[in-house]
């Protein structure tokens, strides 16, 4: 279970020595993962407590989808994306304390939702985005399906395989929505509902691109031993070559590092690929330290 691999990094975190930095610091967002929530105490809330103890105690929000916890957990399932990615946007505008500019860290899937918004809701202002094992092309592949009962993993396993692009699982399975078949490339481009748009491969978004290029940096955290994300370089923004599923193109002759103006991000230095051991979620204590709160660690104006 996704959330289990969380606990465990949690663990490990939990028990580090903290390291105040001066200065007030920048918010931080939070969005969890498929088979999370926004708010138990061992998994996103350690986390929170983590940050706000090595921020100087800046404001940490951890986003819950919808008016409850049970909500929240059934949006990492059956919430669509855009409409997730819309509530956070309403509510984000309506909370004072980031109206400076915040910085944000998102969790598996909740990492390219964290993307979406940075494209689509420019204000209040992301400074810096970090994704933690977030599938920026995608998946092809459910090797695990956490949290749900065995029936009801293998029917989405049966439905992403052979009718991902049909309107139903399009409307009504958020995994669906980031279901990338490099076999079925055009299905993938005319149906995808979420992932095919915010990678500019329906047509060319030039706010999508102009509101990525306003992050000071785009960090991107693959996990080298994972096992839910298949491919793995999909963390990278990497993926199968179109028409098969062995190869993998490298970012910088795909099409979205042009179309999404991830070359221009890259000549400004704003891209920033950090890789760790483990599988899925799975962070040693003194690598999140080390790589992830200096990233966090600028000082408001």
């Amino acid at each position: 279970m996704i959330w289990k691999s969380l606990i465990k990094a949690v663990l490990l975190l939990s028990a580090l020595y903290t390291t105040p930095t001066n200065g007030e610091k920048y918010p931080v967002v939070m969005w969890h993962g498929m088979g999370d929530t926004c708010c138990f105490a061992f998994s996103l809330g350690s986390i929170k407590k983590i940050l706000e103890d090595n921020l100087n105690q800046t404001y940490v929000r951890s986003l819950q989808i919808g008016g409850n916890i049970v909500m929240d957990y059934q949006s990492g399932f059956f919430i669509h994306p855009n409409q997730q990615v819309d509530y956070v946007c309403q509510q984000l505008a309506k909370d004072e304390r980031l109206s400076k500019g915040y910085n944000a860290i998102g969790f598996s899937q909740g990492g390219q939702f964290l993307r979406a918004l940075a494209q689509r809701c420019p204000l209040p202002p992301m400074k810096v985005l970090i994704t933690l094992g977030g599938q920026h092309q995608g998946v092809f592949g459910l090797p695990k399906c956490p949290s749900l009962s065995s029936r009801t993993c293998e029917l989405m396993r049966k439905i992403l395989n052979k009718a991902a692009y049909e309107e139903w699982p399009q409307l009504n399975f958020v995994q669906a929505t980031y279901w990338h078949d490099p076999l079925k490339e055009r299905e993938y481009i005319a149906h995808s509902s979420f992932l095919a748009d915010i990678n500019n491969e329906v047509y060319v978004n030039g706010l999508y691109a102009d509101n990525l290029n306003r992050l000071d940096k785009f960090v991107m955290v693959k996990f080298l031993n994972d096992t839910i994300v298949q491919p793995k370089e999909s963390q990278w923004f990497e993926f199968y070559k179109p028409g098969q599923d062995k190869e993998i193109l490298p970012l910088k002759q795909s099409k979205v590092y042009e179309q999404l103006s991830l070359k221009q991000m890259d000549i400004n230095n704003k891209l920033v690929f950090l890789a760790v051991e483990g599988d899925h979620l799975q962070i040693d204590k003194e690598w999140f330290l080390q790589n992830i709160i200096p990233l966090l660690s600028a000082e408001r104006d």
